[in-house]
């Protein structure tokens, strides 16, 4: 199997779950509905194209290297009551502020995975973390690994959280969400609904798919770097 991992890191985040119109909550963590949709994007798929739903058929894991916080907002939307008359409704929107991921995903078909990473490099459509309005933060960081799935790379992958992060959490266990088939299911297994039917607007629909959580010790290379500073100035 061939591996893709995808840093995602921004400003703000939203990986939306059934949330009402008027409070769209937010995933703690990308969902991989959200993913296949920034792919397909990047692929230039239509929201109604047939392609879109082979790509469930991605292995996919993610590691919450730096969860973030939750922050909202407000908005006034402005909607059509009737033909005549137009009404307005405040709805309250949530974000992950500061959050960063390593997503991964895998296929035994290595020329699917060169066409994502390609497509991601050089998307046909704009690229967003959830919503719109959740840009990434500049080109996405990508990485391909050959003869291994999304669980086992993202196990032996360093830490990635930001320095400043880093250096405010000498210990940290990141979250490890991955499909239920990629490795043992003795850790805790729930299902989740992002298992995409349909992205088009009329019609939207998610179905559910078996995931295991599980937390892995993450090394702090601040904390490395600062042994190695100083076994090198004991030994001058």
């Amino acid at each position: 199997m061939k591996t893709l991992t995808i840093k995602l890191k921004a400003p703000l985040q939203a990986y939306g779950n059934e949330a009402t119109f008027g409070r769209r909550t937010t995933n703690p963590y990308p969902t991989k509905s959200a993913v296949i949709g920034m792919i397909s994007a990047a692929l230039g798929y239509s929201r109604d194209d047939k392609k879109i739903l082979e790509l469930n058929n991605l292995a996919f894991a993610v590691r919450s290297d730096q969860p973030g916080q939750v922050v909202n907002d407000f908005q006034i939307v402005e909607y059509a009551k009737s033909a005549t008359k137009k009404a307005k409704k405040l709805t309250y929107r949530y974000y992950l502020q500061d959050a960063l991921f390593m997503v991964a995903i895998g296929s035994d078909d290595d020329e699917l995975i060169e066409k994502i990473h390609y497509a991601l490099q050089h998307p046909k459509f704009s690229l967003f973390l959830g919503r719109r309005s959740c840009p990434p933060a500049g080109p996405l960081e990508i990485e391909v690994f050959n003869n291994q799935n999304p669980l086992s790379v993202l196990k032996s992958m360093d830490w990635q959280a930001a320095k400043w992060y880093q250096r405010k959490h000498s210990n940290f266990n990141a979250e490890l969400i991955y499909d239920a088939n990629l490795g043992s299911k003795d850790n805790f297994t729930f299902q989740i609904k992002d298992n995409v039917e349909s992205f088009d607007q009329r019609n939207r629909s998610h179905n559910y798919r078996e995931v295991v959580s599980t937390y892995i010790p993450m090394k702090n290379q601040m904390n490395s770097h600062a042994e190695t500073t100083h076994d090198i100035m004991s030994n001058i």
